[in-house]
């Protein structure tokens, strides 16, 4: 079996030097001298500088030699580049293949999920056989074989059980759930929430509030999510829950780093100048609230971040402006 991962980012590495300990693994990166040196090095010191690959894990920059045969294709890119790099690799992709999306976002301007965005481009696929591999995942740490678990969402129930038998090591546990709309938009919605996490972080608050705005944003993140169609127990669970707090209390969390960068008065775009790599809560925050307003729910914390990335609202009133909010109990 051959797996096919595309985007040489952290978690697009991180994720094929697992799975090359299973099975013959190719990563597509977008710029030969990295595909170069990952084959040469057996590290890619762009986005996981000091981490030994597998020497066996080959790496190019030639779309058709990474898909070609691919028996498995897993796409490791960013949302707002996801459609772009996807067509790319539109006449590679084996019909029939499991097509998995390992990108925690929203598409700007179509508001769709990356299933439905792979589903959109590779439109000879069956959608029963493209799904998400997403949970507490930060990619320095499963790269360096600290122990963690994720969940595999995917229609086919058997396509789901192969998958999770080719995924899983020693280190790396991975669940299956057929709730692939719930799994995504979990993923998406718990970069917006860290932000706010990194935000109070930064702003000097405690644990107390911290632990109260992740509560209240896991409120947030089940609320568009069933609306949208998910099964509540799912954002209980790894793509929830789990998720969410290793974003939002992790200094590697990129979102969480965005949120502190704000609160010590930096501008947005200055922060995302200097980063390597993308913090996908800074651009998903605005289709997560037109989802929100399409289906009629209220998302005050998103909605706090989403004045203070686009609309110039001070990171020091978010908290003030939800702590004085309407009173209500709390299922609302």
């Amino acid at each position: 079996m051959k797996v096919a991962v595309i985007g040489a980012g952290s978690w697009g590495t991180a994720f094929a030097s697992l799975v090359a300990t299973n099975a013959p693994t190719v990563l597509w990166a977008r710029e030969p001298g990295l595909a170069d040196t990952i084959c040469a090095r057996h590290e890619n010191d762009a986005y996981l500088p000091g981490i030994p690959l597998p020497e066996d894990l080959r790496a190019t920059a030639v779309m058709d030699e990474a898909c070609r045969d691919a028996d498995v294709v897993v796409v490791a890119v960013p949302s707002h580049g996801f459609r772009d790099v996807l067509d790319l690799a539109r006449d590679c992709i084996p019909a029939g293949v499991p097509v998995v999306s390992l990108a925690k976002g929203v598409e700007q301007g179509t508001n769709a999920r990356m299933t439905q965005v792979v589903a959109d481009v590779l439109s000879d696929h069956d959608p029963a056989r493209i799904g998400v591999l997403t949970g507490p995942n930060l990619a320095r740490e499963v790269a360096e074989g600290e122990p963690t678990a994720s969940v595999v969402a995917i229609d086919d129930g058997d396509t789901a059980t192969a998958l999770q038998r080719l995924f899983m090591t020693r280190t790396f546990r991975v669940y299956t759930n057929p709730d692939v709309v719930g799994c995504e938009i979990a993923g998406a919605l718990k970069n917006v929430i860290a932000v706010a996490a990194g935000i109070a972080h930064g702003m000097g608050y405690g644990d107390n509030t911290k632990a109260a705005l992740i509560t209240r944003g896991l409120a947030e993140l089940a609320r568009l999510g069933v609306a949208l169609g998910g099964e509540p127990f799912t954002f209980a669970g790894l793509a929830g829950m789990g998720d969410l707090v290793a974003t939002c209390t992790s200094d590697k969390s990129r979102n969480r780093t965005v949120g502190v960068a704000l609160a010590q008065g930096r501008g947005l775009d200055d922060i995302v100048a200097e980063m390597h790599m993308v913090a996908e809560g800074v651009k998903s925050t605005a289709a997560v609230l037109e989802l929100a307003a399409k289906h009629g729910v209220e998302m005050p914390i998103a909605e706090q971040v989403g004045q203070v990335l686009y609309e110039g609202r001070k990171p020091a009133d978010i908290v003030p402006t939800l702590m004085l909010r309407e009173a209500k109990p709390e299922k609302a």
